[in-house]
């Protein structure tokens, strides 16, 4: 079995309790894991993330409300997509 940086495994801990149709940022997250200013290495950690979409990795956001990245198939616009996706579900409009 692979070892994870502890890093790593705070960050995607905490990502997994993102709710469906919700967002965060990206510094929300390394102040949530206790290590604010850090939003960098979130992204970082997220980008190494084999666990999506179990890991929800793509509702994490820039602050600016940008889409940020993602490094899955289909890149930032299937990012967009899920989230759009997920948002339509949570509000009875699918």
């Amino acid at each position: 079995m692979k070892k994870y940086p502890l890093f790593y495994q705070k960050v995607w801990k905490e990502c997994a309790k993102i709710p469906s149709g919700e967002t965060r940022t990206y510094g929300w997250l390394a102040s949530k894991i206790g290590v604010p200013g850090a939003a960098r290495a979130v992204g970082t950690a997220l980008a190494k993330n084999p666990f999506a979409p179990q890991i929800p990795c793509h509702r994490v956001i820039r602050s600016d409300g940008g889409m940020g990245g993602y490094s899955a198939s289909g890149g930032v616009a299937a990012k967009r997509r899920m989230l759009e996706r997920e948002a339509s579900k949570n509000h009875g409009t699918s």
